[in-house]
């Protein structure tokens, strides 16, 4: 991976969700990771859905053979081949759930050792995991952390399944959390850049962003991405917070750690720049080409 100060300043520079040139430097996702170990209460995975851009959804789940094909077709077109320098799995389920991302990330760092891997976990299996991501070449890491204390975790993850077990309440996410922060912390010391998302639930987390600040900083996060919840599923009846309420709350946390500020909450299988789809410029875009 090179030395961990120039693998730093790379990802900062040529990731575009890590504070790099968003209108040059674009990104591709590769759907490959189905399954999902926790239920949030404002998570609806969907297949086939052209007119959703948002976590979860895409359109064509790949084996890795599939994607490796795809990456191979995005680095040699002209329009996206010097543009996407990040490859991610990002779901729609959650990647360390599932055996084909390790083999996807594999394939990819073994035929193009110059791109960028990233990946986007709950954290529930990082402790376990991080090291072996390591091994196949993961640059940079994005955890979503939504609570530090268990009674607010409740609220928002409806059961949590780990090593076989399925927990719920504050059980299932003290485990959740205590992973998470656990993962996050051998991730930075491993030199890893890390990103945390964290969803900005009204009247359900507002309290927990600061303490999710301080805490991810301290371990060594890089840089905070706070979201706006999408009232859905579980948290439908939810109010969505306004924008302005989203960027109050990024000005505030940004006096702890740097605030990601272009997130465009992006599909399980984007490709292109963040804000600008251009998957239907690959003939492997399956169902959303004809759609």
């Amino acid at each position: 991976m090179g030395s961990g100060c120039d693998m730093k300043n790379r990802i900062q520079q040529g990731h575009p969700c890590f504070g790099g040139n968003r209108h040059e430097n674009g990104r591709m996702h590769l759907a490959v990771a189905p399954a999902c170990n926790i239920k949030c209460g404002y998570c609806t995975r969907k297949h086939d859905c052209v007119n959703e851009s948002r976590p979860g959804v895409t359109s064509q789940l790949m084996t890795p053979q599939e994607a490796i094909a795809r990456v191979r077709e995005v680095k040699a077109s002209p329009v996206l081949g010097e543009m996407v320098k990040v490859v991610g799995i990002a779901g729609p389920g959650d990647p360390l759930a599932n055996r084909q991302t390790f083999e996807t990330f594999e394939l990819v760092h073994a035929e193009f050792p110059e791109i960028m891997l990233c990946m986007s976990t709950n954290g529930l299996l990082l402790p376990e995991f991080i090291d072996r991501l390591v091994a196949v070449g993961l640059h940079s890491l994005t955890v979503t952390i939504n609570a530090v204390n268990p009674e607010v975790g409740a609220g928002i993850y409806r059961h949590v399944v780990y090593h076989g077990n399925h927990y719920t309440g504050e059980e299932g996410a003290a485990i959740l959390i205590r992973n998470q922060f656990e993962g996050l912390k051998r991730a930075a010391e491993l030199g890893l850049t890390i990103k945390v998302n964290t969803v900005l639930m009204p009247g359900i987390n507002d309290d927990q962003i600061p303490l999710i600040a301080e805490r991810v900083k301290q371990l060594g996060a890089y840089v905070m991405n706070i979201t706006p919840l999408i009232p859905q599923a579980e948290l439908a009846h939810v109010v969505a917070p306004t924008p302005e309420m989203v960027s109050a709350v990024r000005d505030a946390n940004e006096k702890i750690i740097g605030q990601f500020r272009h997130c465009q909450q992006c599909r399980a299988d984007a490709i292109g720049l963040i804000g600008q789809d251009m998957s239907t410029l690959t003939s492997l875009c399956g169902t959303r080409c004809a759609a």
